[in-house]
């Protein structure tokens, strides 16, 4: 795995500290490597309302309920669809 060198802030290191010291992740390279993860997830349902948001923009009207679309939307959010 490749190493890296950082630094942080004096109250970003005292919170990872402190996750760690909870003994929620066993060291801040984890927990670092989590909120990556995490956001790289959110990002990437950022980036697919965007497009569903763009490819919309470009198809016009639809006869959908506003609840038909947000029950559409949540499902393909949470990838049951």
């Amino acid at each position: 795995m490749p190493r890296q060198s950082i630094s942080f802030s004096k109250p970003n290191d005292e919170w990872l500290k402190a996750q760690v010291d909870s003994e929620e992740y066993s060291s801040k390279s984890e927990l670092v490597n989590d909120l990556i993860r995490q956001a790289r997830q959110q990002q990437s349902k950022v980036d697919w309302l965007r497009a569903k948001l763009n490819k919309a923009e470009k198809s016009g009207f639809t006869n959908d309920s506003k609840e038909d679309i947000l029950k559409q939307s949540k499902s393909l959010l949470n990838g049951e669809l």
